[in-house]
Parts: structure tokens; sequence; C-alpha cells
């Protein structure tokens, strides 16, 4: 276990048909368990399956699970922390980065409580282009009816106390790092 903690790595999201959707150049690792492993990234080098490059704007702290069919992005915003959750594939390991199938529908709960339902049209039409089984249809509108119930509950992985912890670890790790301690 932990092999990773402490170390930066790579966040590579595919599309159901194998190819590349999006990499995270350079993230985190601040926990690792056999359940789930939480990294942070603040101006992270995203690069898009079109090869367009843009860094993040907030700090975050992502959440990724083994056994889970999403994953959550913890966006420190003006306004407070943003939680977005993509409906993917639980995650795996692969020469030290993280890797999972991106399945387009996500959630935002915003500082206010509000929680959206968003790309449900890009979720059609890729549920067709790219053929996605019955099985796997069924997972995702599952879980599109669950996390809302988790997000309401405020706790993790939707506790904001919880996402600031890590994010705290992350600087300290970081800087001792930078110091060489």
């Amino acid at each position: 276990m932990a092999e990773l903690l402490n170390k930066w790595i790579e966040i590579q999201g595919y599309k159901h048909d194998g190819r590349m959707h999006r990499i995270w150049d350079s993230v985190y690792v601040v926990k690792e368990t056999s359940d789930f492993i939480v990294v942070a990234s603040t101006k992270t080098k995203v690069v898009e399956h079109d090869f367009r490059i843009w860094y993040t704007k907030e700090p975050a702290i992502m959440i990724f699970f083994k056994d889970r069919w999403f994953n959550i992005i913890a966006m420190f915003k003006k306004i407070g922390i943003t939680y977005y959750v993509n409906l993917a594939s639980p995650y795996i390991i692969d020469k030290g980065k993280i890797k999972y199938i991106d399945y387009d529908l996500d959630l935002k709960l915003y500082p206010n409580n509000d929680i959206r339902v968003i790309d449900v049209k890009e979720y059609g039409y890729h549920r067709k282009k790219y053929n996605y089984s019955e099985d796997i249809d069924t997972i995702l509108r599952y879980n599109l009816k669950k996390i809302p119930t988790l997000m309401k509950s405020g706790k993790f992985p939707f506790s904001n106390s919880d996402i600031k912890m890590y994010y705290d670890n992350f600087l300290s790790l970081t800087k001792k790092e930078s110091y060489g301690n």
C-alpha cells in the first residue's frame, strides 16, 4: 500500500473507447488507503484530448475510489469549496499513474448547497456513440441518484473540514519538500 504517498504523479482520464480524454500533469498524493486515494493540486497543467493546454485556477483536492463509480474534485473558490463530481469508473494505478474512464455525467455541489447535474446531453450522445452497456448505464444512473444524498450529508467525501485538512497536509508536506526537510 502507500506506494504513491507523498509523491507527485499524473492523472489520466480516458473515454470508454480507450482514447485519452484529459491529463493532469502533476498532482501530489496526500492520502492513500485500500479504498481511495487523495491528491492535491494547485496551478496544475491540464492537457486535453485535442492537445489544448490550460492550468487550473484554484487549489483543489481530488478523491478517487477503488470501488465507487465516481471521483471528486473539491475546488477552493472565493465563494467557498465547490465539489465537482465526475461519474467515472473506479480508478486503477498503472505505471505510477492514476487512470480512470470518464462517463460524462457530472454533478456540482456549490457552497450554498445547490446541486446541479451537468453534461446530460453529452452522456446521451456518448452512450450511443461508444455503446455503453446496460450494466454501465444502470451503475451510472444509480450513482446519479445516490450522490446528492451523500453531498447533503456533509460527511466524507463531502466534508469541508476533511478537504481543508487534506489541503493543509499538502501545504505542510510540500513546504518541507521545498526546504529539503
